[in-house]
């Protein structure tokens, strides 16, 4: 199933969408896509409530703004060079366990509101990434195989970076460049696992200003999916409606080859079966 929040910031509507691509009010079944709705076999009560005809089509769904398919996850957990190539671009060699840092809730936004260029930010950089979204808690799993029993569904996500403040002005950690605010665009919409025949083998590609920067395939990644929710369930208890960023492809602004972004710049990235994003970057307020 494809679920989307559809409206206004904070007064988003959930909504399912059909395999006619027809779009229905889903409140009737839950008041928001969160944790409590995938923890709780929400896309099964979608699923029969659509079966069953009891949802009625969004009229005018093509007029309301696109926010993220997830209302603000308590956790967004990032996992850093997960493609060797993008490593070595940031003259760095393949991680050996996978690198982890975390994004605030509030970088989560629609996937076609702006970016905002914080103050004093020289080096902007976009990285188009594939969301893992959790559906049932994972605590200390077993094996990899354990993983997507767990697994929601995926999103396309971008894990806006400033990278004098990811590297220069770190301190030995990550989380400074990946923190501000709207650095996370998220969605169009989330795809259940069972909708998406192979995740590990999707393409993802970005652009800025209608030139090409990144073009690659999940199945390049260094750690795969099962991997790394196994991995993480050792260290933390995995909630649903968490979102996993998986980690981006060679062709960002930190290899050297790029200009980074700047007021004005579009950014337009997607992942196949998943969709298109589009953000205008603008000076912060």
């Amino acid at each position: 199933m494809r679920f989307r929040r559809l409206g206004p910031a904070g007064q988003e509507i959930p909504v399912v969408v059909d395999a006619e691509s027809r779009v229905f009010d889903l409140t009737p079944v839950t008041e928001d896509i969160d944790g409590g709705f995938l923890g709780g076999d929400g896309a099964a009560r979608a699923a029969d409530a659509l079966e069953r005809g009891s949802l009625e089509l969004l009229a005018n769904s093509a007029d309301l703004r696109v926010g993220p398919p997830i209302v603000r996850p308590q956790a967004v957990i990032c996992i850093g060079q997960n493609y060797a190539a993008h490593a070595a671009e940031s003259g760095d060699s393949p991680p050996r366990v996978p690198i982890m840092f975390f994004k605030h809730p509030n970088t989560v936004v629609g996937p076609y509101d702006n970016v905002h260029l914080p103050p004093n930010s020289t080096k902007l950089d976009w990285e188009v990434e594939l969301g893992v979204v959790i559906g049932r808690r994972a605590r200390y799993l077993a094996t990899p195989d354990d993983s997507s029993a767990h697994i929601a569904g995926y999103v396309v996500s971008h894990d806006v970076s400033e990278r004098t403040w990811q590297v220069e002005d770190s301190g030995g950690q990550w989380s400074k460049g990946k923190v501000a605010e709207t650095f996370n665009p998220l969605g169009p919409e989330l795809v259940t696992a069972q909708d998406l025949s192979n995740p590990q083998n999707l393409r993802l590609w970005s652009t800025v200003n209608g030139e090409p920067r990144q073009d690659s395939t999940t199945a390049d990644m260094v750690f795969t999916i099962d991997f790394l929710v196994w991995h993480l369930s050792q260290y933390m208890v995995l909630e649903p409606g968490d979102v996993i960023n998986t980690g981006t492809p060679q062709g960002v602004g930190i290899s050297g080859r790029f200009p980074y972004l700047s007021v004005g710049d579009v950014v337009e990235l997607g992942i196949e079966g998943l969709g298109v994003q589009r953000q205008v970057v603008v000076a912060a307020p």
